[in-house]
């Protein structure tokens, strides 16, 4: 059995995470009693509805997976799925284990390298690489090295390699 306090703590963690932030506005205007009346629902404005105590209904409303936003962002930038899994270095057995799996969780690396293969735009790496459970840190070599990169519009994986070995860090795609 899960600890009552614990489910309390976990339901408004979420809503801190997956509500619009109009219901959250909403929410924080209201009274202390009214923030978390027991499992109903309170309107908030015209559409915004905030259900305050299902957590089934909030995991069903959770957000696009790393793979879906892959597969979407290959398809916007015109890309096959082989030019991308080889421009990002990475294996074909990985990339369909992607693709076949909605729920994959790639590494930091291999996130980070399809990211580069698509050359999207830093705040669109940081969104991708959300979505994998993953950010971009300035406590890292690494990730300072990623972002230099992409912000200055060079997405060569060879050249980046070059790059993180001068620094002694992992490179990727290998």
């Amino acid at each position: 059995m899960i600890d009552e306090k614990f489910l309390s703590e976990l339901s408004a963690h979420i809503d801190e995470c997956y509500i619009p932030d109009a219901v959250r506005m909403c929410r924080m205007s209201m009274p202390q009693s009214m923030q978390r009346s027991s499992a109903q629902e309170i309107l908030c404005g015209e559409d915004d509805l905030l259900y305050d105590g299902d957590l089934g209904e909030r995991i069903e409303k959770i957000d696009e997976s790393f793979s879906e936003m892959l597969l979407r962002k290959i398809d916007e930038k015109g890309m096959t799925d082989v030019a991308c899994y080889k421009k990002a270095h990475i294996d074909r057995k990985l990339f369909s284990k992607i693709r076949s799996d909605k729920h994959y969780r790639p590494s930091k690396a291999t996130a980070i390298a399809l990211a580069l293969a698509l050359e999207l735009t830093l705040d669109e790496t940081d969104e991708l690489l959300e979505k994998a459970g993953f950010a971009l840190s300035h406590s890292s070599k690494f990730d300072i090295i990623i972002e230099f990169f992409i912000e200055r519009g060079s997405y060569d994986i060879l050249e980046i390699n070059e790059a993180l070995y001068a620094y002694d860090q992992a490179l990727l795609g290998v």
